[in-house]
C-alpha cells in the first residue's frame, strides 16, 4: 500500500530500518500477550491504520509527567501517533489552541464523536467542596469529567493520579482527590505508574484498534499484559539471588541478598508492573537497573502505603 511505503520511508529517514521496526512490533506483540502470528497485523496498525481513532485527552491534577513520557514514545513517534494513527482532538499540552478557542474545540469534539471517542485522562479529580480545588476555564475538574467521560466509548486513565488519586490523594488530602473511576463511579482502564511506560498505553490502544476491544484487566482495572506479575518476580536481581551459584560467588546468603534491593526499601515484591521487561527510554534502563529501589508507584495509594520508600516492609 502507498501509505505503508510512505511510513517505511519515513522510518528510514529517522534512521530506523524496516527490520528494527518489525523487531519492535514483535516486542510489542509479546508484551500484549499475543502470539507471533499477530506481528504483521500489529505492524499494519502503525503503517496503514484503517481509520484514525478519535481521542480526547483531559488534564486534571497532575504534573504532565505522563504526557512527557508519551512524547518520548518510539514506533510510533508522537507525531505519527497524534497525526496518523489517532485523531487527538484535544490535548492541552500539545494543541495549538488556547483559552476559549481550546474549550470550544473540546465541546465540538465531544459533540462530533459522541460515543465513539476514547477519553484519556491524566490527573486526579477533586471531589470536596463541589470540586473547588481544581478548575479549568472556570469549570471544575469534576464538572468537566462528568460532562465528557460518560460520552466516551472507553476511558483510559494514564498515570497513578487519574487511576488511583496519586500524590494528590495522599493524606491529608484536603481536596478530596480521587481517581477517575472512583470519583465518577465508572469503569476505567488504568495505566498506572508515575509515570507509566508509554509502551503500555500504546499496547492498550493497539489492542483496541486491532481486536476491537480493550485488553483483559486485573482487579485494579489495569491491563493484565502489563500488570499481571510483580516487579520482583521479573527482576533480574532476584533471579541472580535465587541462584545457588550466585550465593556461592558472594560467599554467603546475606552477601547475595545485598544484590537484591529489598533491604534498601525496594517495593518490587508488592508492586505489579512490567518495568523489568519493557524498561524506559526505548528499553534503555529502569530504576532498579540504575541502582534505585522500586517505590511501588503503580499501586493504589502508594504515597501513603509504600512510604517511607527506603525502608523494607
Amino acid at each position: 500500500m502507498k501509505e505503508g511505503k510512505d511510513f517505511y520511508q519515513r522510518l528510514q529517514e529517522k534512521g530506523i530500518s524496516r527490520r528494527d521496526f518489525m523487531k519492535y512490533c514483535g516486542f510489542l506483540t509479546a508484551t500484549m500477550g499475543l502470539s507471533s502470528s499477530f506481528v504483521p497485523k500489529v505492524a499494519e496498525v502503525f503503517a496503514s491504520p484503517a481509520q484514525r481513532q478519535p481521542v480526547i485527552w483531559l488534564h486534571f491534577a497532575e504534573c504532565t509527567g505522563c504526557s512527557e513520557a508519551i512524547l518520548r514514545t518510539q514506533y510510533p513517534w508522537i507525531d505519527e501517533l497524534v497525526l496518523e494513527i489517532l485523531a487527538v482532538e484535544y490535548h492541552e499540552t500539545i494543541m495549538a489552541a488556547a483559552g476559549h478557542q481550546a474549550e470550544d474545540a473540546l465541546r465540538a469534539a465531544v459533540k462530533k464523536y459522541d460515543g465513539k471517542f476514547i477519553c484519556v485522562v491524566e490527573g486526579a479529580i477533586a471531589t470536596k467542596y463541589d470540586g473547588a480545588y481544581g478548575k479549568i476555564g472556570g469549570r471544575t475538574f469534576l464538572e468537566i469529567a462528568k460532562e465528557v467521560v460518560p460520552r466516551a466509548a472507553a476511558t483510559v486513565c494514564i498515570g497513578s493520579c487519574s487511576s488511583f488519586g496519586g500524590i494528590q490523594a495522599a493524606a491529608p488530602n484536603p481536596g478530596g482527590y480521587k481517581g477517575v473511576g472512583e470519583a465518577l463511579g465508572v469503569q476505567t482502564v488504568n495505566i498506572s505508574g508515575c509515570p507509566p511506560n508509554p509502551v503500555n498505553l500504546v499496547g492498550t490502544i493497539v489492542n483496541y484498534l486491532l481486536l476491537g476491544k480493550l485488553p483483559a484487566l486485573d482487579s485494579e482495572n489495569r491491563p493484565l499484559f502489563a500488570y499481571g506479575k510483580t516487579v520482583h518476580d521479573q527482576c533480574p536481581r532476584r533471579s541472580h539471588y535465587e541462584m545457588n551459584e550466585f550465593v556461592t560467588e558472594f560467599g554467603s546468603e546475606e552477601a547475595a541478598m545485598g544484590y537484591c534491593l529489598y533491604r534498601m526499601g525496594c517495593k518490587g515484591p508488592d508492586t505489579y508492573n512490567n518495568c523489568p521487561i519493557v524498561k524506559f527510554n526505548g528499553g534503555t534502563s529502569w530504576p532498579i537497573q540504575a541502582g534505585h529501589p522500586c517505590i511501588g508507584c503503580s499501586e493504589p495509594g502508594f504515597w501513603d502505603d509504600m512510604s517511607p520508600f527506603f525502608k523494607e516492609h
